[in-house]
């Protein structure tokens, strides 16, 4: 029988309480949260990857489901609530883009940081449907978990210590987390001045 001072008895919770929080509510970042586990399961026997990597597809899946049906069902002061700190011009964007290539964005949106809560805001406006979102938003959460505990994976194969591996993931997702944005920035910036000229 596990004690509360076990390291999995704390991390397990911890993990999918964080990764299912993070995905409702973008206070968390979650990408840290996995690849910190990832790191931990690589440099300890206090968790196991598989499971790390099985409770981060699953608390990304709830949070995103329930995001979704939020913005599918939810009250109007739902929907601002969810989309508070996202630009509307951004939001009609996705939301014209969705009609097209629904399950793509899905997938994008759950990969590319700042990306998931206008895809699945445009979703549940537009009502996609459940039966088409279920199976793709798992995909695209276990997608993401891989990506996220590959980071832990590395960091914990070049340090043999949790905590150093644990800071190598975080730091290695908040690079992948800026490159990706600046990128997103840059690619942006072409298409505005392409439309102008």
């Amino acid at each position: 029988m596990s004690s509360w001072t076990d390291p999995a008895s704390i991390g397990y919770p911890a993990l999918f309480g964080g990764v299912l929080l993070g995905s409702i509510i973008p206070v968390v970042p979650t990408g840290a949260v996995v690849g910190a586990a990832a790191a931990v399961a690589m440099t300890t026997p206090h968790l196991s990857l598989p499971i790390v990597i099985l409770l981060s597809t699953v608390g990304a899946y709830l949070g995103d489901v329930i995001t979704f049906g939020l913005a599918r069902f939810g009250s109007d002061a739902a929907v601002r609530w969810i989309a508070r700190r996202q630009q509307a011009d951004r939001l009609a964007k996705v939301r014209d883009q969705f009609v097209r290539r629904g399950w793509q964005l899905v997938v994008i949106g759950r990969l590319v940081p700042a990306g998931r809560i206008p895809v699945l805001l445009a979703a549940g406006a537009l009502a996609y449907p459940w039966r088409k979102l279920l199976g793709t938003a798992f995909g695209a959460c276990l997608l993401w978990a891989l990506a996220y505990a590959l980071l832990g994976i590395v960091s914990g194969g070049i340090f043999d210590s949790p905590l150093v591996a644990t800071l190598l993931a975080t730091a290695l997702v908040l690079l992948v987390t800026v490159v990706s944005s600046l990128v997103n920035r840059r690619r942006k910036a072409k298409i505005s001045a392409a439309d102008r000229s």
